[in-house]
């Protein structure tokens, strides 16, 4: 017998909204890790590339997609950078 997963669907009017954030999904991984400024660290300088992996992992960490100004420049403190 095959089971038949249903989304809860909210009826707004002539048109319907199909809610996937729900807290009872199973999470699954992503297919392929999604970054902000590039697929690979491959061209970088060496300095660059230890920039990009500390906001990787910051944006890991705190689970974001996208991080703020504040955000990098607390990420750039953490790595000892100073004016």
């Amino acid at each position: 017998m095959s089971q038949i997963m249903e989304s809860p669907v909210l009826s707004t009017g002539s048109t319907s909204f199909v809610e996937r954030r729900r807290s009872d999904a199973p999470e699954l991984a992503p297919a392929c890790e999604r970054r902000q400024f590039a697929n690979s660290h491959e061209e970088l300088s060496p300095e660059a590339a230890e920039l990009a992996k500390a906001i990787d992992q910051y944006k890991l960490f705190h689970r974001r997609r996208f991080i703020t100004y504040e955000e990098m420049l607390g990420v750039i403190k953490s790595l000892g950078y100073r004016r």
